[in-house]
């Protein structure tokens, strides 16, 4: 791989109602960014980008106050809240559009190590394209928490996504794959299912987790379930192969029951007179009938969102 030349680094914030750390936050990045640029490791001009995913707090205000102080703090606001993966997507194309060489995505809370941003930059300089961050441990969550993040990272590798263990949102990608993002023209971008799809020289970083600086994580369950189904159903066509599977297997055993009743009523002149089993096998059908649906219904309201080709996010305010 060939040695690059000294980047313009831009790191991207998403928040959302993150007055108690935006501010915190944005202090620690510049301290990053100014270490970088003593080492000569990026470009005095690179810069801290936030995106307010429609905060109602006092979020945006802070951010308004840090630009008008330092110039290389940037953001934008959306109108309304549109999640996570909507607020990073406008924070790569965003910088894009700016200008940079290479980004860093990081959370507002800074629980990811800051510091790793420049193991991810001596990655990048030797010729890597997309550098992933690794979490070390899951020390700082929840037993359930750990248990459903371990249980998706297993469900999208079973399902053909081979994402990394442990890995979220907290990478490193060059203005080459930035380039590359916006051929893709789907509405519902599933961004770690991309980056590890893509095929550019990928490498990982590993990174210490810390506690929150500030109130509380803006991630529920919810929120994850909505992650997982549109990674699953984005980067995934194996449900729906499990669903005209198991509708065959369904067939084939009503098949052979039919056989079965066929083969007592000639043979031993037996009536089937299990009403309880047969009450119990309709309602089992009848569930696994309607689960096959709901995994088709996923599946045609991720086409529905598609075709109507909304936009992913509508900015407010933006400070450049």
């Amino acid at each position: 791989m060939l040695l690059r030349d000294v980047p313009k680094l831009a790191v991207i914030v998403p928040c959302y109602n993150e007055e108690l750390c935006v501010r915190r936050t944005a202090e620690k990045l510049l301290e990053v960014i100014n270490t970088l640029v003593s080492k000569n490791k990026i470009l005095s001009d690179s810069y801290v980008y936030f995106i307010d995913d429609g905060s109602a707090d006092k979020t945006w205000e802070i951010i308004e106050e840090l630009h008008k102080s330092n110039p290389l703090i940037k953001g934008t606001k959306f109108v309304r809240n549109f999640g996570n993966q909507r607020a990073l997507m406008a924070g790569l194309e965003s910088v894009r559009e700016i200008g940079c060489d290479c980004v860093v995505s990081i959370d507002a809370d800074l629980q990811q190590d800051e510091w790793a941003i420049e193991k991810f930059l001596d990655e990048y300089m030797k010729g890597y394209d997309i550098v992933l961050g690794i979490r070390n441990n899951r020390k700082t969550d929840t037993f359930f928490k750990k248990f459903t993040a371990e249980m998706f990272y297993k469900t999208m590798k079973f399902l053909g996504a081979n994402i990394p263990m442990n890995h979220s949102d907290y990478r490193l990608v060059s203005k080459r794959t930035l380039d590359l993002m916006s051929i893709y023209p789907e509405k519902l971008f599933f961004l770690r299912g991309f980056f590890n799809e893509i095929g550019l020289p990928t490498t990982y970083v590993n990174f210490d987790v810390k506690q929150r600086m500030a109130g509380e994580s803006k991630f529920n369950f919810q929120s994850l379930m909505a992650l997982a189904l549109n990674g699953i159903t984005s980067y995934s066509v194996v449900p729906l192969r499990f669903v005209a599977v198991l509708g065959f297997f369904m067939a084939l055993f009503g098949f052979a029951v039919g056989i079965e009743t066929v083969i007592e009523k000639l043979f031993w002149h037996n009536s089937p007179n299990g009403w309880a089993t047969n009450i119990i096998v309709m309602c089992a059908f009848g569930g696994i009938q309607l689960f096959c649906l709901g995994i088709i219904g996923e599946y045609v309201g991720q086409l529905y969102r598609e075709v109507k080709a909304r936009p992913r996010y509508i900015k407010d305010v933006e400070l450049r």
